[in-house]
């Protein structure tokens, strides 16, 4: 195979990702779709993204909104059609972004005709597609498995007499990984897109596409305690260590197959979701050696801990595994709550989450933004009545599930919808607008000096100009209980990082070893240090970007 060229536009650089439901309702039926997104893409090139990873629009029974997929290669109807698609496309690259889109493929919907074969006998051409296994002598599935949903990964079918595997809802049945043909009509699938002209993907539970063939039970681990990011406390899947259910070695191979396809088309990019009990180490391994994905995220920031202290503890151990690998971070997305209720609280200060934003922006890795992070949103409150979500669902009280942080963008801060919906709609959106999400609508941030919004812009636009930022390699200094700090470093340009991750003023120095602090770039968007030879007094979230001889 051929290997096209490849800017690598995509290291360092950040992506913004859209959830298509909630961004804009373009034909007022309540649903945020495609010509929506295409309205609204002069916002995220203003804001100074990169590229835009765009959450499932494929045909799908929505049972877990859009992440059950029943065609891999159309349009569902609610969010358009694939001339909507493409408009939206060539609108994208005529602003300069890049467009990658977001592919399930550790599992389908159970009503794509894959799986309906595949359940109607154990004999049929697809019989094997998916992962099926005889009970045990007592009537029970074949293992100790659990769904992130909650309860038991296998389902029983009547059909077959067997049981399949979710590692999800029972309504999204896992795909066989371990049969050939499975792999190659997967990349049949990616080859569509790339062909349609997409600029790569985001790959959902990328670490989820092959199970362990003798179906070995997973090790307990015990009673949790809450630390892990990825899984609610609540749910009975964080008391295993999972062993066998994800993670196996053969995906390696199939990761090398998916490299080398999406490399035949010029300047594409892959990320990937990790969920795994080593997160950290798996990204490492994940987009080590250039011949896998090119780039990985995992929860280690998408949980409450954002202390100095804990941070530190996640930067160091990354550069311990890291290798050749390259992160993606993302601080928030569409399954977590939004960092400003997470890491702020009830009235999150605006002085932490331009401090976040500092602080995601100049790591090295490629930034990921999700919707609504460059207004400072904080999580929505959902009544139950009014829920969609089925994880949240099943897990209330104690765990609401994702809908607060999937409520409608807010757009303008006088309309009943905060400007979601299609002019002259009167249908509600399919969740409900959040009233405290009005005063921060794009409309009332942008032109606003301070604002969370043009903090945003100011420090995108800024870290175009540093390349340490985006080339240089990154080097912690000593942990500190408030202050976090790191040079960042790229052919002679040494670029001193410091953040008061606290509401507390601060007096800190640096470490003799990253030499004399230099001129302070003050034209970043963010402030808050005094310097004065090699001490600093932070104010509270204060910020400091400087030069160092």
């Amino acid at each position: 195979m051929t290997k096209a060229s490849n800017s690598g536009w995509w290291r360092g650089g950040v992506i913004y990702q859209i959830y298509p439901r909630s961004f804009q309702d373009s034909n007022g039926d309540g649903i945020g779709d495609l010509p929506g997104i295409t309205r609204r893409l002069d916002h995220i090139a203003a804001l100074g993204a990169d590229g835009i990873w765009l959450s499932p629009f494929f045909k799908s029974p929505m049972k877990d909104f859009g992440y059950d997929i029943s065609d891999y290669c159309d349009v569902d109807p609610m969010f358009g059609t694939l001339s909507d698609f493409k408009a939206l496309v060539m609108r994208a690259h005529a602003l300069g972004l890049k467009v990658m889109i977001d592919q399930v493929y550790s599992h389908t919907s159970d009503q794509h005709p894959w799986f309906k074969e595949s359940r109607a006998s154990r004999d049929n051409a697809k019989a094997d597609w998916y992962v099926w296994a005889d009970a045990r002598d007592d009537g029970n599935p074949p293992n100790n498995w659990l769904s992130i949903f909650g309860g038991s990964a296998w389902q029983w079918d009547t059909r077959r007499r067997q049981y399949f595997l979710h590692n999800f809802l029972t309504s999204q049945p896992d795909l066989n990984f371990h049969n050939p043909e499975v792999q190659q009509a997967v990349l049949d699938s990616v080859k569509f897109w790339l062909d349609f002209g997409v600029d790569g993907y985001r790959l959902d539970v990328v670490n989820f596409y092959f199970h362990d063939r003798q179906l070995r039970s997973n090790p307990g681990r015990g009673m949790p305690d809450g630390s892990d990011p990825a899984v609610s406390p609540v749910n009975p899947y964080a008391w295993q260590w999972h062993h066998f259910d994800k993670s196996q070695p053969e995906n390696l191979v199939f990761l090398q197959r998916l490299r080398a396809l999406v490399d035949q088309y010029p300047d594409t990019t892959m990320v990937g979701e990790i969920g795994d009990d080593d997160g950290l180490a798996r990204v490492a391994e994940y987009t080590g050696g250039g011949d896998k994905l090119h780039m990985a995220y995992c929860f280690d920031l998408l949980g409450e801990p954002h202390g100095a202290t804990y941070l530190h503890g996640v930067f160091t151990r990354f550069n311990q595994v890291v290798g050749s690998g390259w992160p993606c971070w993302a601080i928030t997305n569409h399954d977590i709550p939004r960092v400003a209720t997470r890491w702020g609280g009830a009235h999150p200060p605006a002085g932490l989450l331009k401090a976040a934003a500092a602080l995601q922006l100049s790591l090295r890795g490629t930034a990921c933004l999700y919707q609504g992070d460059e207004l400072g949103l904080p999580e929505a409150e959902i009544a139950f009545e009014d829920l969609q979500d089925p994880y949240g669902i099943a897990m209330w009280p104690d765990y609401k599930g994702r809908d607060g942080c999937r409520t409608p963008m807010a757009w303008e801060s006088a309309a009943p919808d905060l400007g979601f919906g299609a002019a002259g709609s009167t249908t509600a959106p399919w969740l409900p607008v959040a009233e405290p999400h009005r005063a921060l609508a794009a409309d009332r941030q942008r032109g606003q000096s301070g604002s969370v919004y043009e903090t945003y812009r100011a420090l995108l636009a800024w870290r175009r100009g540093v390349p340490a930022l985006i080339h240089g390699d990154m080097t912690l200094l000593s942990a500190h209980p408030q202050v976090l700090a790191f040079v960042r470093e790229h052919a002679g340009e040494r670029v001193l990082c410091a953040f008061n991750l606290s509401d507390a003023a601060v007096n800190w120095r640096a470490d003799a070893a990253a030499g004399p602090i230099g001129a302070v770039l003050a034209d970043s968007g963010v402030r808050g240090a005094a310097v004065q030879g090699d001490a600093v007094a932070f104010e509270p979230w204060g910020v400091l970007f400087a030069r160092l001889g």
